[in-house]
């Protein structure tokens, strides 16, 4: 049994990012794994990280229980939209906050502490341009930031990514194909 982490970095509510979300947590739990869905925008915290990384700010019981659920986890997803070219701000905000007490530690103790490591992740990104643009036009600039800068900063690994472009062209044929492979992929832990 794989501890598997959900998060769904979005502002709204009911979007296809929260089904896909949605879709790999069924696919997870008909393979019997322990699976914890938290989306950003069904919580209460503030995504501002007020001082910095002066002192740790208190971490609201949502924000406690990602934390809590994402330290014990084998395995996490995080899914969403690319927006102005990067990750949604409460997405951003979500992780400043999350990872705070792990990044007061490495600045406390002089050195990088990868808190991370022995995780594995996969990062589904859906924008509206096509994915193929994204990736060589654009650098794919927001999922290698966020590999790199967060997570495999973090120790991380391995780090997996599915880019969902293109999101309305593809019609409602495309984006069911897209639920069944999020649930295939929750089946594995993939």
């Amino acid at each position: 049994m794989t501890r598997i982490v959900v998060v769904v970095g979005h502002a709204r509510v009911d979007t296809f990012c929260e089904a896909l979300g949605n879709r790999y947590a069924a696919g997870a739990r008909t393979a019997g794994h322990d699976i914890t869905v938290f989306v950003t925008s069904r919580m209460a915290f503030d995504p501002i990280l007020r001082r910095g990384y002066d002192g740790l700010q208190p971490l609201e019981p949502d924000l406690q229980a990602a934390r809590d659920a994402i330290v014990s986890a084998d395995h996490l997803v995080l899914i969403f939209p690319l927006w102005m070219g990067t990750l949604p701000a409460i997405f951003k905000g979500f992780l400043e906050r999350v990872l705070q007490p792990d990044l007061l530690a490495s600045k406390a103790a002089g050195r990088f502490l990868p808190t991370l490591a022995g995780k594995s992740v996969r990062v589904v990104i859906t924008m509206g341009m096509p994915g193929l643009i994204y990736r060589w036009w654009y650098g794919a600039y927001a999922l290698n930031m966020l590999k790199r800068n967060i997570l495999g900063f973090l120790g991380a690994g391995p780090i997996r990514s599915t880019i969902h472009g293109n999101i309305e062209g593809v019609g409602a044929y495309g984006r069911a194909r897209w639920l069944d492979e999020a649930e295939a992929m929750g089946r594995t832990a993939g």
